[in-house]
């Protein structure tokens, strides 16, 4: 973190020509500053020297405009302002709303606005220009004309029905079906059936010569406009993909327009960051969790072995696989958990110091979100005063670790404003807000404190979040949202259980949650200890000692590689949380004495199953009919093959071997007095 990330910013605020009540005073002292706030109305024109005064005594500047943000940063940058510069939206978000007092909420802004975040790192992907057109004759043909002049374009047609052949050759023109695609922007790669250049014979039809299957290329940027089905899962999330309806005109031109900018280099964020170590994907070919892959809308995630790899070519930062990831493997990095948990905890407290009540968060995206935000504002009541707006890149992000820690916070509730085109997409979403609930219900803390609203109309959603009815206030109990995403669970969950009456040690979970115990009938376990070898989080250790299985119940993820891979199908899984202190020891599942070799005394395999092995077929099998044949199944290994080898009836016993031929022996049998049989005597 930079030393001006770490100074409290200069905070200019502004009533927008009086069109929001501010108060200077209540806003500062929120903010824990000494001096009262200036309350500006016409910041952006007729008091713009107030700003340019700022820039000379601040290296952090906090301005409370978005909507004038161009020419703040137009004026900061002739000024050769070299500080940090940022801006707040306090208007729709808060001031502009009928109902209450906003000056807590809009203090709660400013103070968010103020938590400085870790920077996301990034990727460069680097474009050359190199664009594959695809669609149906000479539709397909002048849209590739129009982008000539700015890509290297080829058009690839799946029908030349009614295309003229062109007089000038400056477009390579085949024809195919594209069986394959993949890949991303400035790294995409085809696979062309039927694929055929055209003559440069042609006359009035077009001809295609040499057509073969299995044809590969590769481009940067593809414009699909067959109007099939799309090349890729997700295909409104694959950069340098632009598809668009042969039949819609003003389609076709955006997606023209939009693939003339897509050349040169662009830096794009890496949303998310994995750790392969502790991911439960699989071991040793058997699969336990694969959440992720299922989540993923966008086929960014591929298996490969026992664990999973990203393509942040790909990743469009939808956030499904770190809701859902059990282990904490998969973690989100724009922003990272512990930042947005950190800017609610601090939007929070200033709500609540500066005399807020009942706070209830919501969340929402740039995209769809702010918008919806914005025509409440501007057409309607606004948001209620006691709702703080908190965008983020992607809703579907949020895991059960940050909804917990933003009640730790002191939320009230938590609605989401889902955007109603990716509703397949929000399962992620549900099922974590479902886990949550039923962790809140199990300490006690009842009550409707979610909603997932996915309605496009603004007037609807505000009469939404105006009827919602306050849920019971929780107490805030901040804590330091450090580490991976379980512990910061669990220390969400502890201050929530620490602020609930008579709570209980263990809460039962839905399934596929992703806390849990398991369970091993000790009649069928062998102890071989493969559930040990398959655990992906050391939950499942085995004993120093003896033979035997121990449990750390806290850390385990539920994701059944253990029962998965256990050859006599004796372990059971419970979906629990247990917040007990003994769920962090481990605990003793199974266990035996070790059987002791009956020739050398060494320790091999358990007593409990030598026993029953020997009872089993001892007498009754056909390899140990003999009085004391049963002793070999008391046998080390390596005294087992040496009892073995020494029997009769030893399968890999050869004969007698000749006895060596001497200079006597030659000499007794050319004298005759020794026959050649005599060699086979020992």
């Amino acid at each position: 973190m930079s030393d001006k990330a770490k100074t409290k910013p200069t905070c200019l605020i502004c009533n927008c020509e009086r069109t929001m009540a501010l108060d200077g005073a209540t806003i500062s002292a929120a903010l824990g500053r000494e001096a009262p706030l200036k309350v500006h109305s016409h910041l952006c024109r007729t008091e713009v020297a107030s700003f340019e005064a700022s820039l000379e005594g601040s290296d952090n500047l906090l301005v409370a405009c978005t909507q004038e943000a161009p020419l703040f940063s137009e004026i900061a940058e002739d000024a050769a302002f070299a500080g940090s510069l940022s801006t707040v939206n306090i208007r729709e978000t808060a001031g502009w709303a009928s109902d209450g007092d906003a000056n807590p909420k809009v203090a709660a802004l400013l103070a968010a606005a103020s938590v400085p975040i870790t920077p996301t790192g990034q990727k460069t992907i680097t474009s050359n220009g190199v664009c594959l057109v695809y669609g149906a004759g000479q539709a397909a043909l002048e849209a590739a004309k129009k982008l000539a002049g700015r890509l290297s374009v080829t058009l690839l047609l799946t029908d030349a029905e009614d295309l003229i052949p062109p007089d000038f050759a400056d477009i390579p023109i085949a024809l195919g079906r594209i069986s394959a695609a993949s890949g991303h922007l400035g790294a995409f790669r085809i696979t062309v059936d039927g694929y055929a250049p055209l003559s440069p014979s042609s006359r009035a039809t077009p001809d295609f010569v040499m057509a073969r299957d299995g044809a590969t290329s590769e481009c940067d940027i593809i414009v699909d406009l067959s109007g099939g089905a799309p090349l890729f899962v997700g295909a409104d999330k694959r950069d340098g993909y632009l598809r668009a309806d042969p039949g819609y005109p003003t389609g076709i031109a955006e997606a023209l327009w939009q693939a003339s900018d897509l050349v040169g280099e662009f830096e794009k964020p890496i949303y998310v960051a994995y750790d392969p170590d502790i991911c439960a994907h699989s071991r040793s070919e058997q699969v336990g969790c694969s959440k992720c892959l299922d989540t993923c809308p966008a086929g960014a995630i591929a298996p490969e072995g026992d664990i999973v790899v990203y393509d942040t070519g790909i990743c469009g930062g939808c956030g499904g696989c770190v809701a859902v990831c059990p282990s904490g493997a998969v973690s989100y990095a724009f922003p990272r958990a512990g930042d947005l948990i950190a800017r609610v905890q601090t939007t929070l407290e200033v709500y609540t110091r500066a005399g807020g009540e009942t706070p209830m968060v919501l969340f929402h995206d740039d995209r769809h979100g702010t918008p919806l935000i914005g025509a409440m504002a501007r057409f309607g009541r606004g948001l209620p005063v006691n709702v703080i707006p908190f965008a983020v890149h992607s809703v579907t992000a949020l895991g059960h670790d940050v909804l917990a820690s933003v009640f730790a916070a002191g939320a009230s509730r938590i609605a989401v404003l889902a955007p109603p085109d990716r509703a397949e997409e929000m399962a992620a979403l549900q099922a974590e807000t479902v886990l949550t609930s039923a962790i809140l219900d199990g300490l006690g803390l009842h009550g409707s404190r979610f909603d997932i609203i996915d309605d496009p109309d603004p007037d609807a959603v505000e009469a939404r979040l105006h009827d919602l009815a306050d849920a019971p206030p929780l107490p805030a109990s901040a804590f330091v949202p450090t580490g991976p995403k379980r512990e910061i669970a669990r220390a969400a969950i502890q201050k929530l259980r620490d602020a609930a009456e008579a709570p209980p040690d263990v809460i039962a979970l839905p399934e596929a949650a992703p806390y849990g115990r398991i369970s091993i009938d000790t009649d069928g376990c062998t102890l071989c200890l493969a559930c040990v070898s398959s655990c992906p989080v050391d939950a499942l250790l085995d004993m120093a000692d003896k033979p035997g299985v121990r449990f750390v119940e806290a850390a385990c993820v539920q994701c059944g590689l253990c029962r998965t891979t256990c050859p006599e199908s004796v372990i059971s899984l419970e979906p629990r949380l247990n917040m007990a202190p003994s769920a962090l020891s481990p605990v003793t599942l199974n266990e035996d004495e070790p059987f002791h070799c009956v020739e050398c005394g060494k320790p091999f395999g358990t007593k409990a199953t030598i026993e029953r092995i020997s009872a089993q077929l001892a007498g009754r099998h056909s390899m140990f009919q003999k009085e004391g044949a049963e002793r070999v199944i008391q046998m080390c290994d390596d005294c087992r093959i040496a009892w073995q080898a020494n029997q009769a009836d030893n399968p890999f016993a050869a004969g007698p071997r000749p006895r060596v031929r001497t200079t006597a022996d030659y000499l007794a049998a050319r004298d005759g007095s020794l026959s050649a049989d005599d060699f086979l005597d020992d």
